[in-house]
């Protein structure tokens, strides 16, 4: 899951159209029925996504979906991330949203309060859905008021890939395992040192596009928090998140990473993938792109490193399906497939996402050969710290791309905009 804070400031708006139409059939739980003989059921729905290197993934399952259901015809709908929020607003307000789509934790309890989403009760209940084939997070993440709405399709957490020629060719040490944020910081500079002739950057991170592969992670490695547990109070004022902000602005300081502007005209995988910057802060979703890319044979990776903690967020898409949608007996069919095991192994295997079925990740550790990606995995079950939401999470999200960017330049101390962040979000999450 990622990139989620580049089109939150859109998103503030859903809040008022979602609970203007409300409506749907939220509150029924029950599953439709189904007939004896599969092939009986016939029905045209479509299935909502986001990102061209899914297209090809998600019309292989639902090939393999229609060898039991031949006449349930199911009409893919990629969108654009940056569009995917905004048009499903649109179609949420016309009552329009796809029968079965996917949805992310920041907008959940959004479209959940909202009666926007079909609680899958009938399905669990029936056996025909396990939640305890997912991580326990990922399940709780899309349950709302102790309903479940959302299937996990796919999990992600960060780590640090870095280009092996280029850590060679400045004479940096490679990452360990047990490195430090101080270390980190130091390598980057050092490559930064021995190779701006080349216009090699030692880090490069869409900082801009989202914390959770950036200062989430610091703040988190720092002792602190984006929001408190209870989803009623900003971290962001803390010291401790103050020190994980701290360590992006101070690197771009020391022009160890590109300056927001110039990764605004590089962006941080085109930066990387092109020989550009030694490492590459980012999400396991990233991992087909970068084995794909020119630099793929010398491409590693290392876990995140430790400052008083080790931490990496986790956060996890899911598959839900529309209140209002005039075929569920189809919707759930479909959805019912996609929470199958063969489904999470075709979706890993062919789009390099870790598979959120249980037993089903080795497909993701083969996608970049030569790297070890068991970190990620690692990750997720020793030091993960849950994705930072709450019922409105882009009321206070849009804060963070309009404030945050002033501490990144240097435009104004770290701590002042910390407490500017924190006074604007506590107000949002005050109206929720």
């Amino acid at each position: 899951m990622k990139k989620h804070l580049a089109v939150l400031s859109a998103l503030v708006a859903a809040s008022v159209a979602l609970a203007g139409c409300g409506g749907g059939s939220g509150g029924d739980s029950g599953a439709a029925a189904q007939p004896a003989n599969p092939a009986d059921l016939k029905a045209e729905i479509s299935y909502g996504v986001w990102g061209e290197n899914i297209a090809g993934a998600a019309q292989q399952v639902v090939a393999d979906f229609n060898k039991t259901y031949p006449h349930v015809k199911v009409n893919v709908q990629v969108t654009p991330y940056k569009e995917y929020w905004t048009k499903l607003q649109t179609q949420a307000g016309s009552k329009t949203t796809p029968d079965v789509f996917w949805m992310n934790g920041p907008n959940f309890q959004l479209y959940a309060a909202n009666k926007k989403l079909a609680p899958i009760t009938g399905l669990v209940d029936g056996k025909k859905i396990d939640p305890a084939q997912y991580p326990k997070a990922l399940d709780t993440l899309y349950t709302y008021e102790g309903v479940r709405y959302g299937v996990p399709k796919d999990y992600d957490t960060i780590a640090v890939f870095y280009n092996k020629k280029l850590f060679a060719e400045a004479g940096v040490a490679e990452p360990k395992s047990d490195w430090t944020v101080e270390q980190f910081v130091q390598a980057a500079k050092d490559i930064r040192a021995k190779l701006k002739a080349k216009d090699v950057f030692g880090v490069t991170a869409a900082l801009v596009d989202g914390g959770q592969q950036t200062y989430y992670d610091t703040i988190a490695a720092a002792g602190g928090e984006v929001i408190s547990a209870d989803g009623k109070k900003s971290g962001f004022d803390t010291p401790e998140a103050i020190r994980g902000l701290q360590v992006w602005a101070d690197l771009i300081a020391a022009d160890a990473m590109p300056s927001l502007s110039q990764d605004a005209d590089t962006p941080a995988l085109s930066r990387f993938t092109s020989g550009r910057a030694a490492m590459f802060w980012t999400g396991s979703w990233d991992t087909k792109l970068l084995a794909e890319s020119p630099i793929a044979a010398d491409v590693a990776v290392a876990p995140l490193p430790r400052d008083k903690r080790q931490a990496t967020v986790i956060h996890g898409l899911a598959n839900v399906i529309s209140a209002d949608t005039k075929n569920q007996a189809a919707a759930e069919a479909f959805l019912t497939y996609l929470s199958s095991q063969e489904a999470a192994v075709t979706l890993s295997k062919l789009s390099g996402v870790i598979s959120a079925y249980k037993g089903t990740q080795e497909s993701f550790l083969k996608v970049l050969p030569g790297a070890d990606l068991k970190v990620f995995l690692d990750g997720a079950e020793n030091y993960a710290v849950p994705y930072p939401v709450s019922k409105n999470s882009s009321a206070w999200g849009k804060f963070e791309v309009d404030l945050l960017p002033d501490a990144f330049s240097g435009a104004k101390p770290v701590g002042e905009v910390a407490k500017a962040m924190a006074d604007a979000m506590n107000k949002a999450l005050e109206k929720e």
